[in-house]
């Protein structure tokens, strides 16, 4: 199973912009470096908010800007990293990916879905798109500095999501 290691902090910006933006979704922007010793993965070492441009149903869809996408790319090759993946928020759904959102995404990065139950975050997952763009693959999380499984969902929240889904 590939795996996304993400320190406590940019998780915690996450969440926060997710509840922030709730109950529209948010989105942003994963810095950092894949790796392959150890098994498969993922660094996050930047987390970029980003604003949703969707002009309509911004409650169950996202648009990050192309010019921000490669604002993003270069200022992570300014610093030798990549952008690895994206996150954005399910206002009252589960933290799993979509129809529209297999169809929107791209194999090889990661994609951080936070699932929102009014206004608070309930669950946070990590997805990988299959080379062939028929389905995800759920990621492990991880805690990025000091490589420890950390709990990202309580286990009544997370019997929740799985009755609402």
């Amino acid at each position: 199973m590939s795996r996304v290691l993400i320190s406590p902090r940019h998780l915690n910006a996450i969440h926060r912009h997710a509840a922030m933006t709730y109950p529209e979704e948010c989105c942003g922007i994963l810095i950092g470096k894949t790796f392959r010793e150890g098994g498969e993965g993922t660094r996050v070492e930047r987390v970029l908010s980003a604003h949703n441009a969707r002009g309509d149903r911004r409650q169950d869809r996202y648009l990050i800007e192309p010019q921000t996408i490669l604002a993003a790319h270069r200022e992570a090759q300014a610093v030798d990293l990549d952008v690895v993946g994206y996150y954005h928020s399910h206002p009252d759904h589960p933290a799993r990916p979509s129809e529209t959102d297999r169809e929107f995404a791209w194999p090889g990065v990661s994609y951080i879905i936070v699932s929102v139950e009014g206004g608070e975050p309930v669950a946070t997952r990590s997805w990988r798109l299959s080379d062939d763009r028929s389905r995800f693959f759920e990621e492990a999380v991880f805690d990025g500095e000091a490589s420890v499984g950390i709990s990202v969902e309580s286990p009544e929240k997370a019997e929740r999501s799985r009755r609402a889904s």
